[in-house]
């Protein structure tokens, strides 16, 4: 029986299957982010709650997803390209830092846990917006270490 990490093109298949998932993810909740920063105004008591807590959810799925998937994987030394490890290592601590802006904008505006006012949401947005779209560029990084 193989082994879970053997080579070859097995392990090919699983990095590009796990690359796929991580995009597709980043991409839902790219829908949902641009669904949001197009309300002009907020209303807890209107639609926008359900939206927002739809985003607020897979904004952690993705996130999770790139830790616990992709860069445990490569800390945990079942990557053994010395590139794909360089470019992850230069990568992570950006992408940690905005891991703790999401964690923080989930931690204020997920309603299942107590309801927010949205007075500020409009600001939070475009904070968190400009925080995706730099460890989105790394994150492009490692993906095309992963690939090549």
């Amino acid at each position: 029986m193989a082994s879970q990490y053997s080579g070859g093109p097995e392990r090919r298949t699983r990095t590009k299957a796990m690359v796929e998932n991580w995009l597709d993810e980043r991409q839902q909740m790219l829908v949902l982010y641009c669904k949001l920063a197009g309300i002009e105004s907020f209303d807890p008591d209107k639609p926008e709650k359900q939206l927002l807590q739809d985003f607020c959810q897979m904004l952690v799925d993705y996130v999770a997803f790139g830790h616990f998937e992709v860069f445990d994987r490569i800390s945990s030394g079942d990557e053994r390209r010395g590139r794909v490890i360089k470019v992850a290592q230069a990568a992570y601590p950006k992408i940690a830092e905005v891991t703790e802006t999401v964690v923080e904008f989930n931690d204020k505006y997920d309603f299942n846990d107590h309801p927010q006012p949205l007075d500020s949401l409009t600001r939070d947005l475009s904070r968190l917006g400009e925080d995706l779209a730099s460890r989105i560029e790394l994150e492009d990084r490692v993906v095309q270490a992963l690939l090549q």
